[in-house]
């Protein structure tokens, strides 16, 4: 049975679920409608000015708790770790439609000693261009599911208020002492994209 999970709550996944090998990490949100019609005008010509809220997950793996190399990062511009462990499953442009937008699959059981940290994180695309923030997303969460059954785990939803915020650090799935476990994090920053994101853990 799947856990729901409150902010900085943790699970340990190796002991809950025995043998586990490969998680799919399930990111999903939704666009705020926007509020206040704005009447027949906005009706109809609002929607032309408007531009789909891109939202892009990545997988950022650390070392020692600090990010070490380039290439540690798994994002759309680089779907496959180098180690093979770490998978993004392709980008979503617009967040729309029932379940999972984006999906990273890490392969826990070949994830190599040296990372003791893997960290989930989702931006907005041009985010400070677009004038785009976190307070116009609604019904984001993170999901981690055994892909041995497609049975899910654990389940966090993001209930705060993140009005201004830009980036949002989702999760972590991290090694203690020779078990993996999860903890939902559930940050906002106002980094305006992954590369600032990425410095936070250097």
């Amino acid at each position: 049975m799947s856990v729901s999970l409150q902010k900085g709550q943790k699970v340990n996944l190796s002991k809950e679920h025995a043998g586990l090998a490969k998680v799919i990490v399930g990111l999903g949100w939704d666009e705020a409608k926007p509020s206040g019609g704005g009447g027949l005008f906005g009706a109809l010509f609002g929607s032309s000015s408007h531009q789909a809220i891109d939202c892009d997950a990545s997988a950022i793996m650390l070392k020692n708790g600090k990010f070490t190399d380039k290439t540690d990062l798994v994002y759309f511009g680089n779907l496959k770790h180098k180690s093979g462990t770490v998978n993004h499953m392709g980008d979503n442009l617009t967040g729309a439609g029932e379940g999972d937008d984006e999906q990273i699959v890490i392969d826990l059981s070949r994830v190599p000693a040296e990372y003791d940290k893997i960290v989930i994180v989702v931006n907005i695309y041009q985010a400070v261009k677009r004038k785009q923030h976190f307070g116009m997303i609604q019904n984001a969460f993170i999901r981690l599911v055994d892909a041995r059954n497609n049975k899910e785990m654990c389940k966090y939803n993001l209930t705060e208020n993140y009005s201004g915020m830009t980036a949002m650090i989702f999760g972590e799935i991290y090694r203690y002492n020779g078990e993996w476990k999860f903890n939902a994090v559930g940050n906002g920053t106002t980094d305006p994209g992954l590369g600032e994101l990425c410095q936070r853990f250097v």
